[in-house]
């Protein structure tokens, strides 16, 4: 018997803002540093490379390389990015303690 698969492609699913900033959104929940870079990357690819590059002021070459095994991308970059991807970073208080101080 021959086990049948469909092709699934995220980019299927990242159409709308609404869709794309969700899937940002959960990886960055998760809190995995390569798992919201691949989002970020993958985001990217469904509005269009060469796009977003301009529009966050890096290369192709850059944004490509960023959500890479490899990549380390810089804060500008990060950034840039999430600014031509439509969202905003932001930060939030993680606990309502008090971060502990350094001695």
């Amino acid at each position: 018997m021959v086990l049948e698969t469909t092709r699934f492609d995220v980019l299927d699913y990242l159409k709308t803002p609404e869709e794309r900033f969700a899937y940002i959104e959960a990886a960055f929940e998760d809190g995995d540093p390569s798992l919201i870079a691949h989002a970020l990357g993958d985001v990217a690819r469904s509005i269009g490379m060469s796009a977003v590059a301009k529009e966050a002021g890096v290369t192709q070459e850059a944004l490509y390389k960023a959500p890479s095994e490899h990549g380390d991308p810089k804060l500008s970059t990060l950034i840039g990015a999430a600014r031509a991807l439509g969202v905003k970073l932001s930060v939030s208080l993680a606990s309502s303690d008090e971060p502990s101080k350094a001695a």
